[in-house]
């Protein structure tokens, strides 16, 4: 991905997400319903985060001039009553009525539908690998990106509850593919700091939701720029070594043809809901240079 000039690579060989070889059972069955042992790290020994965040540091040690090397977590929220309503309907009727509306009399999905139950216990069963795999010293992100809409900020939140204590700050440009369907409509400003107050906002955060189009959905060329403008000002702006992002969407746009993680098997990984999956988009390293 080097829209901005800026040459995006992953660096294999410390996550199972990017050793075709080392699926876990059949592609895309165990990895959509189960979370990873160690969040997919190959190494197994009792010192594997250790020995891991010691590699990082040496890759930035003796990296080039121009080279950086950050570790993300990147995860996708819980089960939505969006979600449910899509699987409801089935997503032909979904995308061409359904969810232009914000409920069927039964259920309620827009604007910024909350977690369902089930999405609730995905994320905490996140939380629980988390907590498992700080026992061995996973590295804990520096700081937290997320989309501004409710069921991504619930899902982080649950997820590092009481296991980090960093920035923790809703985006503008990690948010999920926008436009028309009323669940992708964002809630006010001055709402979202009354429900998540710990969470901070960017500069330029507006108090209405103004990217939001009743009458036009955001393109995936659309989400490739703002990935990739998310990721300039973290690699340009940025000392932290660990962040974490919570939203699928910024997932699939590093994934296609097009993306920095291309080669990776997009539909074999695609994310249960709720998964935090290790480290680089499923884990793995990333590297940027100039």
């Amino acid at each position: 991905m080097a829209m901005s000039g800026r040459q995006y690579e992953t660096v294999p060989g410390f996550f199972i997400q990017d050793s075709p070889d080392r699926l876990p059972g059949p592609v895309g069955l165990s990895t959509q319903n189960e979370i990873l042992p160690r969040l997919g790290l190959i190494d197994e020994r009792p010192d594997r985060w250790s020995t891991f965040t010691a590699a990082i540091h040496s890759l930035n040690a003796t990296a080039t001039r121009g080279v950086q090397y950050k570790v993300f977590f990147i995860g996708r929220h819980g089960e939505g009553f969006h979600n449910v309503a899509e699987a409801k309907y089935g997503k032909k009727a979904w995308d061409e009525y359904w969810s232009k509306l914000n409920g069927d009399g039964e259920m309620v999905w827009g604007p910024d539908p909350q977690l369902t139950p089930l999405g609730e216990q995905q994320a905490w069963d996140a939380h629980v690998a988390w907590e498992t795999e700080r026992r061995f010293g996973i590295p804990v992100p520096e700081k937290l990106y997320t989309s501004p809409l409710t069921r991504a900020i619930r899902t982080s939140q649950i997820t590092f509850d009481n296991l980090i204590v960093c920035d923790l700050r809703t985006t503008i440009n990690v948010r999920e593919q926008h436009g028309i369907h009323t669940c992708d409509k964002r809630r006010t400003r001055s709402e979202i700091h009354d429900a998540f107050p710990e969470y901070t906002f960017e500069d330029g955060f507006t108090e209405a939701d103004l990217l939001w189009k009743p009458d036009y959905r955001e393109t995936h060329a659309d989400v490739d720029r703002r990935v990739t403008r998310v990721l300039d000002d973290i690699f340009q702006n940025g000392h932290e070594q660990c962040r974490s992002v919570s939203l699928q969407r910024v997932l699939g746009a590093a994934l296609r043809a097009d993306g920095p993680f291309s080669y990776i098997d997009h539909d074999a990984w695609r994310f249960r809901r709720g998964i935090l999956a290790g480290v680089s988009p499923l884990p793995l390293v990333s590297s940027h240079r100039r």
